[in-house]
């Protein structure tokens, strides 16, 4: 019973962290053996948990550290300079599309495409919160289907193959 439970914290762990989130927490919990509804769920929460936080944040934990004296602001800066300046581009190009590309970006699972950096984008680029936190969660359940898909079929193969 604890052993189970120990699969499912690190499921919900890795879930929560940036880049990895739950396109290598799902793998994780496949591999050790858990149902995959399970793990399924357990990534979501873990993935989501973050996401109103960011949302809410991270725009002006950034503005703050734009402001740290000397050369420490001047990275945080440049990346503010760079996402409002991206942002703009894309709010011209996307307009009211913006939700939906929101949704998409955070829905392909790869690497830095996932919830933490959706958030970000959502943040920097003053998208509305509800709106927002609903193109992440729509883009992470999907994603979280994809990654289950992949992650089933590439485990239950390994497993034909060494059984």
């Amino acid at each position: 019973m604890l052993t189970l439970f120990k699969k499912y914290f690190w499921v919900f762990l890795v879930s929560m962290v940036p880049i990895v989130e739950l396109r290598g927490a799902i793998p994780i919990g496949v591999g050790s053996g858990l149902p995959l509804a399970g793990t399924y769920i357990t990534a979501i929460i873990g993935n989501m948990l973050p996401v109103p936080v960011i949302i809410l944040f991270s725009k002006k934990v950034l503005l703050w550290c734009c402001k740290l004296p000397g050369r420490w602001g001047k990275p945080f800066d440049w990346i503010y300079r760079k996402g409002v300046k991206a942002g703009d581009k894309m709010q011209e190009k996307a307009g009211r599309g913006l939700y939906f590309a929101l949704f998409l970006f955070v829905a392909i699972p790869l690497p830095g495409t996932g919830a933490w950096t959706g958030s970000l984008a959502a943040t920097l680029l003053d998208m509305k919160f509800w709106p927002s936190v609903l193109a992440v969660t729509c883009g992470v359940l999907t994603a979280g289907v994809i990654m289950g898909a992949l992650s089933a079929g590439l485990f239950g193969g390994l497993g034909m193959l060494f059984a």
